[in-house]
């Protein structure tokens, strides 16, 4: 069974920004697999789900991102996977690419992304899939953390409410990426 993990932090304020991600992507593959991510589990919320015809389990860690490693692990010890590669998938947002951009790694470094550096300490591996979603405006970012933080204005949307979940990336995330983040078992 694979635990699909996405990245966010807690909280209404926080809800909407660029650093929430991950959270957004789960809620999305829970409402298509007619599933809820609402069972407290490891200072997570958890739910299973069936996509692309595998039972998978979701979990929004509520640690914050900078902890969220504590949260991966004691859900991966639950789950009593053999090894983190074949088992668990990350799902986060990155500074580091262009608005959209999809890239999806079987492992590697955190990139300086804080909620990756604390699964990969917690676990001590980095081997496990991650799926990294840009968030890079078209512009220079002066300050990071606001930025990621904010859920501002990106190239041709908005990280707001419903009109950012309506965009059809977001259903191309939730199908054919995972089709490919499940393919290897």
């Amino acid at each position: 069974m694979h635990l699909i993990v996405g990245l966010g932090n807690p909280g209404a304020e926080y809800e909407w920004s660029r650093h929430n991600l991950g959270f957004m992507l789960i809620d999305r593959l829970a409402k298509e697999a007619g599933a809820t991510v609402t069972r407290r589990e490891c200072q997570s919320l958890v739910g299973s789900a069936s996509l692309e015809n595998r039972r998978v389990r979701l979990a929004k860690p509520q640690t914050y991102m900078n902890l969220s490693g504590e949260a991966v692990r004691c859900l991966m010890n639950k789950l009593a996977a053999r090894d983190a590669d074949s088992s668990l998938i990350v799902i986060s947002d990155d500074l580091a690419l262009s608005f959209g951009v999809i890239r999806l790694r079987a492992r590697g470094s955190a990139g300086g992304h804080n909620g990756l550096r604390s699964i990969i300490s917690s676990l001590g591996t980095n081997e496990f899939v991650r799926l990294r979603i840009g968030i890079q405006p078209e512009h220079p970012v002066s300050d990071t953390k606001r930025y990621v933080l904010d859920e501002g204005e990106t190239p041709n949307s908005s990280l707001g409410g419903e009109s950012w979940q309506k965009k059809e990336f977001t259903k191309w995330y939730s199908s054919s990426i995972l089709r490919r983040m499940t393919k290897k078992s």
